[in-house]
């Protein structure tokens, strides 16, 4: 009897012995993996990156022809690497191409604005000519998209298809805008949540974690929020009047137009064709005061944009 159980523990001991051996030589492989990959420089990609103010341009790839699916993987590890990729100079890029483009990060997810002359269902037209797409659109403040939604936007993919002699669309990365708060600010801030509709919803905390990349971020619009939700958590969890909102709005605005005014990206749009996409959970963006000027000043105007459902509800950790 001690010697088979002698034997049975002896055949345990050899089997886990195995299984080490053989999850060292794969956390081997896999270190050797990603050390390889960290070694890697811009002339090991196949195209050419420069990093911006926030996020990074890419040259040497045109959108508009098929891409290696090495490729493809690339560019999405950047997105969330860099929170925003800019390929210029990609011409017109057709209205199903940005669709499919799209559909890298996800299913897509339209907003409920539609305009006859949009190439896809799928492709919100924006202009300054009303004749050619929606008008007006962009100047409600700094935000994220889809905000009023349970599940606000994983991506946003901009093209400037017809591009005016002046236009820009200013970005801010969110960890940005969380780092530069005063210690009071941030305490604060993490205990309000941002409510699109007292009615509808949804209640969004101003700040939580990224579902991705775990780095803390931040959910508003400036525009289209109409109260907040204080001291989170706690008993004296109330929704703030009118006056209080306005103020909590302007405090974010000063925030970003004053306090990290130097961390704004501001992105002209080259003459033929710039191709945004951007972590939409990770920047903040709103169009410049110049893109609601009339076709006749300043020239049409169209710019495609093209948003991926959300995968998860803001949450804080």
């Amino acid at each position: 009897c001690a010697s088979g159980l002698y034997d049975s523990f002896m055949r345990f001991v050899s089997l886990s012995i195995l299984r080490l051996r053989r999850n060292f030589n794969w956390f081997q492989i896999r270190m050797s993996s990603i050390a390889k990959e960290e070694k890697k420089t811009v002339d090991d990609y196949p195209f050419h990156l420069k990093p911006l103010k926030l996020g990074a341009e890419i040259t040497g790839i045109d959108l508009k022809e098929e891409l290696s699916d090495e490729t493809i993987d690339l560019i999405k590890k950047f997105v969330t690497k860099y929170r925003l990729l800019v390929f210029r100079n990609q011409g017109k890029v057709s209205g199903s191409r940005q669709v499919e483009i799209a559909s890298w990060f996800g299913q897509l997810e339209s907003t409920f604005y539609k305009h006859p002359r949009s190439p896809h269902p799928d492709v919100f037209r924006v202009s300054n000519d009303e004749s050619e797409g929606c008008t007006r659109v962009g100047r409600t403040g700094w935000h994220i998209d889809g905000s009023f939604q349970e599940k606000p936007f994983s991506h946003s993919i901009y093209h400037m298809y017809s591009v005016p002699s002046q236009s820009f669309t200013n970005f801010v990365g969110m960890k940005e805008l969380f780092d530069q708060l005063s210690d009071s600010q941030k305490e604060r801030w993490r205990k309000t949540s941002m409510i699109s509709n007292m009615q509808t919803g949804p209640v969004h905390p101003l700040v939580y974690t990224h579902p991705e990349s775990n780095e803390i971020t931040l959910c508003f619009h400036t525009g289209m929020t109409q109260a907040f939700a204080l001291n989170v958590g706690t008993p004296e969890m109330r929704a703030t009047r009118y006056s209080e909102t306005m103020n909590i709005l302007q405090e974010i605005k000063d925030h970003i137009t004053k306090t990290c005014k130097d961390s704004i990206y501001h992105h002209k749009y080259s003459k033929n064709g710039d191709f945004i996409i951007t972590d939409n959970l990770a920047v903040a963006h709103e169009a410049s005061e110049d893109t609601q000027l009339s076709r006749e000043e300043i020239g049409l105007r169209i710019l495609h944009r093209c948003t991926v459902a959300g995968k998860s509800v803001p949450t804080q950790k």
